[in-house]
């Protein structure tokens, strides 16, 4: 073999391993590139709030628009056409760009305002309030409370107690206000609406009557209810008061009775 035929077979396997390894290169390429590409999104039109909206506000299209959404994230149950759900009343506030399911909406009789946002069973009840009712504007349209009322003591117009009769009571609206903005500044109303029971309307109607309503507002997540024995004026100005020593029988020793708040313990020394 001369050695042009020997430089020309080595040339043409170099040139092979070239191809082989350019090849190579671009399949590897071209793997992570595909590995790398993500995948399209399938989506869907889905009705969303294009604002803010109170409960029991009657839904117009201005209110809502839609959005594309992605399929695997779309509620099981929604609408795609704002045409669908006008007229509808909400039951619920929804908050802007928040999906719009069956759930948020009243039944397809509701005409709107309060009625549409109580509770199957419950009843709206108003309350003739005050400033002090209303701890100056604090208690507003959401917030739970429980009431308080005091009455003349039987056989005792002289004597009153106040006794809580009610707990985590919810506020529906406060004067015309079923909800209040959060920036808003804080306003007196005359009239509370509370979302109670039937049975829990008759107390309250009997309690506004013959004697004074008071509400405690509650902490957000506060939901734990207390029994209470009621306080009249004996054992509202007993509150924080130690008893004086009683001597006792001989070799008895003393005994002191402190009362805090409703609890009572005596102390033998």
């Amino acid at each position: 073999m001369n050695g042009s035929l020997k430089s020309s077979i080595q040339l043409g396997l170099a040139l092979l391993l070239a191809l082989s390894a350019g090849i190579l290169v671009y399949q590897s390429m071209q793997s992570k590139a595909a590995a790398g590409r993500v995948p399209a999104v399938r989506t869907a039109p889905l009705v969303v709030a294009a604002r803010d909206l109170p409960a029991g506000a009657k839904l117009a299209p201005d209110m809502l628009r839609t959005q594309d959404y992605p399929e695997t994230m779309m509620p099981a149950q929604h609408y795609a056409t704002v045409a669908e759900v006008s007229g509808r009343i909400l039951a619920s506030a929804m908050s802007a760009n928040e999906p719009l399911t069956p759930s948020r909406l009243a039944g397809e009789a509701a005409a709107g305002g309060i009625s549409a946002v109580i509770t199957p069973g419950k009843r709206a009840m108003a309350v003739k309030g005050n400033k002090v009712m209303g701890l100056a504007g604090l208690i507003r349209p959401g917030n739970m409370v429980d009431v308080l009322v005091t009455l003349p003591m039987e056989g005792h117009n002289e004597r009153h107690m106040t006794k809580v009769v009610l707990e985590n009571v919810p506020v529906l609206a406060a004067g015309s206000q079923m909800t209040t903005d959060k920036d808003e500044a804080a306003q007196s109303a005359d009239i509370y609406t509370l979302e109670l029971t039937p049975q829990e309307s008759e107390k309250v109607a009997l309690a506004s009557t013959q004697g004074t309503l008071h509400f405690a507002l509650r902490g957000a997540s506060d939901t734990e209810t207390v029994l209470t024995e009621g306080a009249d004026a004996r054992t509202a100005l007993a509150s924080y008061r130690v008893q004086r020593a009683v001597r006792g029988a001989r070799g008895a020793g003393n005994t002191v009775e402190i009362i805090t708040g409703s609890k009572r313990s005596q102390v033998t020394f």
